[in-house]
């Protein structure tokens, strides 16, 4: 079968509509979607039933699941499928500035998944379960696209240099006593390089988040600064794709590639995304990070 794709954005991602994703297998359909996530960085796909079962099956196509739980107390804890959602477990929704919503809304800041992580991504596998009225858009940039016209100067603080990650340091851009909880504070800060080659293609990217506080060799204030820079010129908006979730959407990026970020929405309404992400692997370039 050919998978027939139209753009998702003039600089990166495809969107598929002719396939379900219940009938992916290992060995059919899933080379074809894997060479699609290598070239574009970006996949959607449409009017998909997607139950947990495929979620999670599907996903394992990608490599290993990535859990938070397990890998901070270095033990076997039984894998959840995570939810971004401000749903309490009574149904109701958590109120604006409630902890639960203030987390949330740390993903509003321009990031890339778990760089904070001893192991960090590789993909986030989305699927839409609950949507509101309005906003709750989930926007994406291809950090390759940028930096093929980044400013030489910027692209030269931080060309050959190690960025470290911190989730309590985007969190407490949010609110200082996010910072603090135990759920945050656990990470310790990871250092990865700033621009990564993806094995497949050659194609390189910028590699770097809200999370990233200090460049290698450069003052933290200075670092703020010249990361600030960067996320602003790769944000612009002729770069930007906003995608509005209408449930049977299925969204993949490459973690190593995207940076994303949520918008806002009436927080008075329920908003549940589950999301899925695959932990890199050395074949992945984690080696090389």
């Amino acid at each position: 079968m050919i998978l027939k794709t139209q753009p998702l954005h003039p600089t990166f991602g495809v969107i598929v509509d002719n396939i379900n994703l219940d009938y992916v297998t290992k060995e059919k359909l899933y080379p074809e979607i894997r060479n699609l996530f290598e070239r574009h960085s970006a996949v959607l796909f449409t009017n998909q039933t997607f139950s947990e079962e495929t979620h999670i099956r599907f996903a394992n196509f990608f490599g290993s699941l990535e859990n938070r739980e397990e890998m901070a107390t270095n033990s076997k804890v039984k894998f959840e499928l995570p939810k971004v959602s401000n749903q309490t477990d009574e149904g109701s929704v958590y109120g604006e500035f409630d902890m639960e919503t203030l987390d949330l809304k740390g993903n509003m800041l321009w990031h890339t998944d778990s760089t904070f992580l001893p192991v960090p991504a590789l993909a986030n596998i989305i699927a839409a379960k609950v949507i509101p009225s309005s906003g709750g858009q989930t926007e994406l940039v291809s950090t390759r696209a940028c930096l093929k016209s980044l400013p030489k100067n910027l692209y030269k603080k931080i060309y050959n240099k190690k960025l470290w990650h911190s989730l309590s340091h985007s969190r407490k851009k949010i609110h200082p006593d996010l910072a603090k909880k135990d759920h945050i504070a656990r990470w310790v800060p990871q250092k990865w390089n700033s621009i990564l080659r993806n094995p497949i293609t050659g194609e390189d990217s910028i590699y770097l988040a809200s999370h990233a506080f200090k460049i290698e060799g450069v003052t933290e204030l200075d670092s703020k600064k010249i990361i600030s820079e960067i996320i602003e010129f790769c944000t612009q908006e002729k770069y930007v794709y906003s995608h509005s979730w209408t449930v049977g959407d299925v969204l993949i990026w490459d973690e190593r590639a995207i940076l994303h970020r949520g918008r806002p929405w009436p927080y008075s309404e329920p908003r549940t995304l589950a999301s899925v992400c695959v932990s890199l692997s050395d074949k992945d370039i984690l080696a090389l990070m």
